[in-house]
């Protein structure tokens, strides 16, 4: 079983939990999914306002991650709407399309904004009223559109952030929650999984000898950045433990030439080597802050990490626009 906090001790425990079991370790809760201890943090009523809060802190998470130019006003649904359907080119169809997702985000949280304003004027709003259904609409609507939508990176749509802000206005708050932490495991075990390739691909080649601890000590800092709130008093030591392990892991004194770690293995070409292994080092990143897995994206780096194993080399990587 993994741990996702330990950086200063682990959790052991001599059974085999079921997913949802949660213990106290040194004073904290954590839940049990996936092999991974996860902390908690207490869950909001299920309450208009506090859905309101969510779904908004969900659309700004989403404009954060995702490609720019998609943070259209929900005042220009219309005119987002007309742009992309009359729109012919296939490429600029697929951007236009983003900013449709992204205006239809906007106007659902707008709308979610004048429904709260309303209950706190003591007009009761039930489930079935015209503007929560539009709410609805909205954000079902944009969730659709999500396949179009790129990650600010370049790399692939994170679909799962998509579907969030819908998922928030249609269940119960605490149900939203604890569905995170299963998001939570699975975006651990593909960190761990990222790294583990790191280490098996590059602990035999010498120019690379030590990278190891660095490449651990960076994915256990990714998995507690991911289940840190920004909320938390210990945000500070873990964000800049984060950023000073992801320095160290770029930055790793490599040999300056290739290197043949026997007559019959490839030349490793130091720079490329190097270069692979900033590219895990950001995903990972990506990972962690989006607290998502990026599949597509993990299973093309392990492929590349499969080619510079077999190679020596890796073959030229498009360029995306700076995030």
């Amino acid at each position: 079983m993994h741990n996702a906090h330990s950086l200063n001790h682990c959790l052991h425990t001599d059974d085999s939990p079921s997913d949802g079991t949660r213990r106290l370790f040194v004073g904290e809760e954590r839940v049990f999914y996936s092999g991974y201890w996860i902390k908690t943090y207490k869950v909001p009523e299920n309450t208009l306002v506090a859905k309101k809060r969510l779904i908004e802190a969900l659309t700004r998470r989403l404009f954060d991650h995702t490609e720019h130019g998609l943070n259209i006003p929900g005042c220009r649904l219309s005119d987002a709407r007309q742009s992309y359907q009359a729109e012919i080119d296939p490429a600029r169809r697929r951007v236009k399309a983003a900013m449709l997702a992204g205006a239809l985000f906007n106007r659902a949280t707008d709308i979610f904004r004048k429904l709260v304003e309303f209950q706190s004027h003591g007009i009761e709003i039930h489930t079935g009223d015209t503007l929560m259904r539009e709410c609805g609409n909205c954000l079902e609507e944009a969730t659709k559109l999500g396949r179009f939508v790129l990650h600010r990176s370049g790399e692939e749509g994170i679909d799962e952030l998509w579907g969030e802000p819908f998922r928030a206005f249609s269940v119960p708050i605490q149900e939203f929650y604890e569905s995170r932490y299963v998001k939570l495991a699975h975006s651990m075990r593909d960190i761990d999984l990222i790294a583990e390739k790191m280490v098996a691909n590059f602990k035999h080649i010498p120019a690379f000898e030590g990278i190891e601890p660095v490449i651990r000590e960076y994915s256990n800092a990714a998995k507690l950045k991911m289940e840190s709130l920004r909320t938390d008093v210990d945000v500070f030591d873990v964000w800049a433990r984060l950023v000073t392990a992801g320095d160290s892991m770029a930055n790793f004194p490599v040999l300056p030439q290739a290197i043949a770690t026997q007559e019959t293995a490839p030349l490793y070409l130091a720079a490329d080597g190097l270069q692979l292994i900033r590219s895990g080092r950001d995903l990972i990143f990506y990972i962690a802050r989006a607290r998502t897995t990026m599949p597509k994206s993990t299973r093309e780096f392990i492929d590349r990490c499969e080619t510079y194993r077999i190679t020596g080399s890796l073959p030229p990587m498009s360029v995306p626009l700076p995030a």
